[in-house]
């Protein structure tokens, strides 16, 4: 028998929009409206995914989902959830939960006995874990919560009915990934020292070798022959080149632009500069140097158009916008080191000084300097 998938994804489409309509109504008549009311809501549930007005006035949030795991085809009903329920929860509880959850290791076992079942040796094999005591601490507090059994034959899974609650956290997770980066950009704020060999008296020049140390790279690596230097009345400097630019594409199943991961995220391994300070234990990349300003803002001229993206003490203020249509390529980086840090500003015989160095070290490099401030 020749089963016609295209055919069934149809029915099941048509079933989903009959299931969206049904839970629409449904809604609307334990809530009085007008007519035009009710047009425009039926309106916003063809563009708004999974959140509708709710019988509350706050709201609800509505889910369900369906997915196939372990060669069965398991689908959960709509839920919902009212926005009183959720601000009610038992926070000391919940707190458990995420705390439970909120281990690394805790989480990829879940995600790969998600996929099948598998074996305590087989865990230890295909997540590197070293050894069995390090799994098996990590089973006993997952088969405790009930978010792993163990079956005859020895393997683990995933309860069945942990399996929507453990992807839809995995799903608000992915939501806030970015927040992991802004924790640690706060964490370098708070040990600023580690990058500047010194617990106090940090100094400014160090930030700006650094965004120029990335300059010299793309040069190095073939791309560009321009570096400038502006300074600023208001403290903050620019250093622009006629690089490349930063590319700009989302991350592999991410809508976070490359330029973005670039500035926030301080652990990246990229090829990123990393300029190190005398006596420092960690060197300074360009993250660093975000996390360390109290506002920064990145230019990039690539593909024809012009790219702009604005953050505060490392944390996006703007998405990335398309500002503008140029031939150019480059990066452009203003940042304004934060003063609660550096209480000293920018000296311009010093940057000098640092361009002649820069001149007999990269002679195929055009270094600009100037002080926009006189």
């Amino acid at each position: 028998m020749t089963r016609d998938l295209v055919y069934e994804m149809d029915v099941l489409k048509n079933q989903m929009t009959e299931l969206q309509q049904l839970v629409y109504q449904a809604l609307m008549e334990r809530k009085p409206g007008s007519a035009s009311n009710q047009s425009q809501h039926r309106q916003e549930i063809a563009t708004t995914p999974a959140i509708y007005e709710a019988a509350s006035e706050d709201g609800s949030v509505f889910y369900s989902g369906q997915v196939h795991l372990n060669g069965q085809n398991i689908r959960w009903e709509p839920q919902e959830r009212r926005m009183d329920q959720l601000l009610d929860m038992n926070t000391e509880k919940a707190a458990k939960i995420l705390a439970a959850l909120g281990n690394k290791q805790r989480l990829d076992i879940l995600k790969a006995v998600m996929a099948e079942p598998l074996s305590g040796a087989e865990l230890v094999e295909r997540l590197n874990m070293g050894t069995t005591g390090q799994l098996y601490h990590h089973l006993k507090a997952l088969l405790g919560a009930d978010l792993l059994v163990q079956e005859q034959g020895g393997r683990y899974a995933l309860p069945k009915h942990r399996s929507l609650p453990f992807l839809l956290l995995l799903s608000t997770a992915g939501d806030l990934l970015d927040t992991s980066d802004y924790l640690e950009m706060t964490e370098t704020r708070n040990n600023a020292g580690m990058y500047f060999g010194t617990s106090h008296g940090f100094d400014i020049h160090q930030l700006l070798w650094a965004v120029v140390e990335n300059s010299i790279l793309e040069h190095t690596s073939g791309y560009g022959d321009q570096i400038g230097i502006y300074l600023h009345e208001d403290g903050s400097v620019t250093v622009t080149d006629n690089g490349r630019g930063i590319p700009v594409q989302a991350l592999p199943n991410s809508n976070i632009p490359v330029v973005q991961s670039v500035l926030t995220d301080v652990h990246r391994l990229n090829t990123s500069a990393h300029f190190l300070a005398p006596g420092a234990e960690k060197g300074i990349s360009i993250a660093v140097v975000n996390a360390l300003s109290k506002h920064l803002t990145v230019e990039i001229r690539r593909d024809g158009s012009i790219y702009r993206q604005e953050y505060r003490h490392g944390i996006p203020q703007t998405g990335l916008l398309i500002v503008g249509m140029t031939q150019e390529t480059g990066t452009s980086v203003t940042f304004k080191p934060e003063p609660e840090l550096f209480s000293s500003a920018f000296d311009f015989n010093r940057i000098i000084e640092r361009k002649s160095a820069i001149a007999a070290d990269y002679p195929g490099i055009n270094l600009t300097i100037r002080d926009t401030a006189e």
